[in-house]
């Protein structure tokens, strides 16, 4: 058979397929990359998307019927991307491909954010009839053309796609690390393309925390407790009608604090571990390039100095408590590397500990009041990971007869999420309340850093009260300072400046203290 006939029925599937491709990005939300997107870009899609139809071409031996397949690929990147944007304000990168597999092993925390629009759903209509359609009435290419006609078109065209990626990756369009900014410019299959090629080869930044030792004239340690706490922020200053009395024992805490205030994270509504990464390692969102995106994937395994290795060399017992799976973001494998040397997950709680969804704060704080008992004689640094506040809020149900304990007044409009979130806040303020007490009552001077790693998801209460300020809260206490006459003024840092803020802090307090 001549390849001519072959390529007839092979070249216009993958031409539409390429044009559909980038329509579909139109749909991409905020705002759809921009149009016409710059030549490399161009180039650099088009050498990307051509291969990936042309094995779905080959393997089905239908290659209007692939065309359909190859593009149920690009909506579910539309869809997933702009449902990203809607809770967490950032649009799909390559390093949340790692989570289409977490989505499976864990549904609750991805799935309820998922909202197909009008055109998606329409799109979605007409691609299943297409898939029909082709699938019962397209013959099968082989059986109408000659393999060797065939595999020489595909072949052709994949030389073709191929020296089009060479030539795009060539230009090295410049990146801003900004999703939502690249998107816009590049698009979709591009950028992920850019950002999954610098991933690999971007070296690791230089670490504020080298060089860093503990004074050899301090024999002292006293325990340090940090709590990472799971969407926590001062909420009352989304609406004057929250009762103030909902965080008294954080404010109680503020006014003994040796810093406290508003803390800029680099991460909205989920994404906790770039607030986590950025306090163990004392780095900025960006220093760490492309890496900021998901800085566990690769740069925490760069054997940089961080936070936890500095205290294990320093004689402190190191613990990690998060009551979930550590299986999520590779703690298992990860946080022993660091330096942690006992790990306690979700396995050490039973259901009763459950407060919601989630492990509870006080079953939480039970646990770390058990470790610091149980002590002896080396002081410890107990990092918490806590759950119990972790959406999504909106599959919760708020207790009705509970609003008068969260509102001086009528509940806000849309206030639904905000008092599922206010009723797991007060749990979270009664554990800063009693690991206080817990350090106050020990012989051994103890420290506690708390901070929440992002806002938590709440969409409509956000756009209901015009609130668009992604800081959360900290605050840094030490049982030397708890009798401060004059409380300190708040100060605003960023999360990366809380390591060192926190090694000064136990300095401090050592230097204050009787040898243990």
């Amino acid at each position: 058979m001549p390849v001519d006939g072959a390529a007839l029925a092979i070249g216009p599937p993958l031409l539409l397929g390429l044009i559909l491709s980038l329509s579909f990005e139109r749909w991409l939300r905020p705002k759809p990359p921009r149009s016409p997107l710059p030549a490399a870009a161009l180039a650099l899609h088009a050498g990307l998307w051509l291969p990936w139809q042309v094995v779905f071409s080959l393997l089905i031996g239908r290659p209007w019927l692939a065309l359909v397949v190859s593009l149920i690929g690009t909506m579910t990147l539309v869809v997933v991307s702009n449902a990203k944007y809607r809770s967490l304000r950032e649009p799909f990168t390559v390093h949340d491909f790692e989570y289409f597999v977490d989505m499976v092993r864990h549904p609750r925390l991805y799935l309820p954010f998922l909202r197909f629009t009008t055109q998606t759903t329409l799109a979605s209509i007409f691609m299943f009839v297409a898939l029909v359609g082709a699938f019962f009435f397209e013959p099968w290419l082989f059986t109408r053309y000659a393999t060797r006609a065939i595999l020489e078109t595909y072949g052709a065209v994949s030389a073709c796609a191929a020296l089009l990626l060479v030539l795009g990756d060539r230009a090295r369009l410049e990146m801003s690390w900004n999703a939502l900014a690249d998107l816009e410019t590049y698009g979709l299959v591009t950028s992920l393309w850019c950002y999954a090629r610098e991933s690999r080869r971007a070296p690791p930044p230089t670490s504020p925390l080298s060089g860093w030792r503990w004074p050899s004239e301090v024999s002292a340690r006293p325990h340090l407790i940090v709590v990472q706490s799971e969407s926590f922020f001062d909420c009352r200053r989304l609406d004057s009608v929250i009762r103030p009395d909902v965080l008294g024992e954080f404010d109680r805490v503020c006014t003994e604090a040796a810093h406290h205030g508003r803390l800029r994270v680099p991460a909205w509504g989920a994404n906790t571990i770039r607030t986590e990464f950025g306090f163990l390692f004392g780095l900025s969102a960006e220093a760490q390039g492309v890496h900021k995106f998901q800085p566990y994937q690769r740069l925490a395994r760069q054997g940089l100095p961080q936070l936890v290795s500095l205290l294990r060399n320093s004689g402190y017992h190191t613990v990690c408590v998060h009551p979930y799976s550590l299986d999520f973001y590779d703690r298992k494998r990860l946080f022993p590397a660091l330096g942690f040397e006992t790990l306690i997950d979700v396995a050490a709680f039973t259901p009763r500990d459950r407060a919601g969804p989630y492990v509870g704060d006080e079953a939480v704080t039970r646990v770390v009041e058990k470790v610091l008992a149980d002590a002896g004689a080396r002081p410890c640094f107990v990092f918490v990971i806590t759950m119990e506040n972790h959406g999504p809020l909106h599959l919760e149900t708020a207790d009705p007869s509970m609003l008068g304990d969260f509102y001086t007044g009528a509940p806000p409009p849309k206030h639904h999420d905000l008092s599922v979130y206010l009723g797991h806040l007060r749990h979270a303020d009664a554990m800063i309340g009693r690991l206080r007490e817990t350090l106050s009552s020990l012989p051994r001077p103890g420290c506690m850093a708390w901070y929440g790693d992002h806002v938590p998801i709440m969409p409509k209460v956000y756009a209901r009260l015009d609130h668009d300020d992604s800081r959360t809260d900290y605050v840094l206490w030490s049982s030397a300072e708890r009798i401060r006459a004059t409380p300190v003024a708040a100060q605003e840092r960023a999360v990366e400046e809380l390591p060192l803020a926190v090694l000064e802090m136990l300095v401090a307090t050592a230097g204050s203290a009787a040898p243990v």
